[in-house]
C-alpha cells in the first residue's frame, strides 16, 4: 500500500451478502478510527459494494456501503472480509472489480475465508495462500490451482495478501499499517485495540500445549522473554536463554516453538527489528548506535536483517517514515 504523505491512505472494504461481521469490524477498527491525535496517519476507509443498498450481516446486523465498485480505482489498498459460509459465491461484478484492481497493481488483502473470494476470482491460481487452519483442505479441494500453505498467519505473493482466521486477520491489518506507516503507528493502533502489536506471518496458526507441564513451561518462558526484551542489547543464544529457563537447549527450543510457533532466534530477530524500527522512527541516533541498542551488534548485521525481512535498509526506512512524520506535522 502506498499513499502520498499529503493525503490519507485510501482503504476499500469490499462487501457483499455473506461477509463476516467480525472481519468487517476488524477492518473498521484498524482503518476507520481517527487516531491522528495520537500520531497515527489519517486513513480514508470506504465500504464498497455493487450498490449502496444495505447488506445484511449475521446476528441481525447490517452494513451500509458508501461507495460503489468504481471507487476501487482510487484505493491504495483493498481488503476483503471473510465469509460466514465459505462456499458462498461472490457476485460476478465484485470478482471482476477485484481482477481489474489487481491488474492495476492495487494491493489486495483477504482476511480468513476471504481467500475463497480471491480464489473465485482466479487471483490465487498458481500462487500461495493461507486461510483458517480448519479450511485449508476445503480451499485446496475447491481451488486445486492454489498452493495452500497450512501453517502460517499471513503471507503475500504478487501483491496479494491472505491471512488465517480471526486474530490473524488483526495481525495482517497491523502488518500492512506497519509496512506502510511504520512500527509506531501500528503499535499505537494495537494498544488501542489491546492486542499484540507484532506477530510475524510465519508464526504457526494453531498451537497446542500437549502436557500438564504447559503452565510451568509458560511461566519459565515468560521470564526468559521478558529478560530478553529488557536486555536486547546483550548477546543471547539458545543456550543462554535455556539456562535462564532452567532447561537444556534442546528442551527449551522445543517448548519455545510449542508455545510461540517459532524458534527462539527467529523470535529474537523479530523483536530486535521492531526495536530498531522504533528507534529509527523516534530518534536521530546514528545507525551504529541503533544497531547496538536493538541488539544487532553492528550496523552491517542490522542492514542484512532489514534487507532479508523488510526488503529495505535502515537508512531508507528512517528516511521514509521520518519524512512522512515531518510532512504530517507541516
Amino acid at each position: 500500500m502506498t499513499a502520498p504523505a499529503n493525503r490519507p491512505g485510501r482503504i476499500a472494504l469490499v462487501a457483499f451478502p455473506g461477509v463476516r461481521a467480525f472481519d468487517v469490524s476488524v477492518i473498521t477498527e484498524v482503518w476507520g478510527v481517527d487516531r491522528t491525535d495520537r500520531g497515527v496517519p489519517a486513513f480514508e476507509l470506504h465500504r464498497v459494494a455493487d450498490s449502496t443498498a444495505d447488506i445484511p450481516l449475521r446476528g441481525g446486523l447490517s452494513l451500509s456501503p458508501d461507495r460503489t465498485l468504481s471507487w476501487l480505482a482510487r484505493a491504495d489498498l483493498i481488503v476483503v472480509p471473510g465469509l460466514d459460509d465459505h462456499v458462498t459465491p461472490a457476485p460476478e461484478p465484485v470478482l471482476d472489480a477485484l481482477r481489474r484492481a489487481h491488474e492495476r497493481g492495487t494491493p489486495l488483502a483477504a482476511l480468513c475465508g476471504g481467500a475463497f473470494t480471491l480464489a473465485q476470482a482466479g487471483l490465487l491460481d498458481g500462487r500461495r495462500a493461507v486461510t483458517h487452519w480448519n479450511l485449508t483442505g476445503m480451499l485446496a479441494a475447491s481451488h486445486p490451482r492454489v498452493t495452500v500453505v497450512p501453517d502460517a498467519l499471513f503471507l503475500q505473493e504478487d501483491g496479494i495478501w491472505t491471512s488465517a482466521g480471526t486474530a490473524a486477520g488483526i495481525d495482517l491489518c497491523l502488518h500492512l499499517v506497519r509496512t506502510t506507516y511504520g512500527a509506531e503507528a501500528a503499535a499505537t493502533i494495537a494498544r488501542s485495540m489491546v492486542t499484540a502489536p507484532f506477530r510475524t506471518g510465519t508464526q504457526a496458526q494453531f498451537i497446542e500445549h500437549p502436557t500438564p507441564r504447559a503452565d510451568r513451561d509458560a511461566d519459565a518462558l515468560a521470564v526468559v522473554t521478558t529478560h530478553a526484551l529488557t536486555h536486547l542489547a546483550q548477546p543471547h543464544t539458545v543456550g543462554s536463554l535455556a539456562a535462564r529457563a532452567g532447561m537444556s537447549a534442546r528442551t527449551f527450543a522445543r517448548h519455545f516453538r510449542a508455545a510461540t510457533g517459532t524458534t527462539p532466534m527467529r523470535w529474537l530477530i523479530t523483536q530486535r527489528l521492531a526495536a530498531a524500527q522504533k528507534l529509527l522512527e523516534r530518534t536521530d541516533l546514528a545507525l551504529p548506535e541503533v544497531a547496538r541498542r536493538a541488539g544487532f551488534g553492528s550496523e552491517v548485521t542490522m542492514r542484512q536483517h532489514f534487507a532479508t525481512h523488510m526488503a529495505t535498509s535502515p537508512r531508507d526506512y528512517r528516511l521514509a517514515f521520518r519524512v512522512r512524520e515531518d510532512a504530517d506535522r507541516g
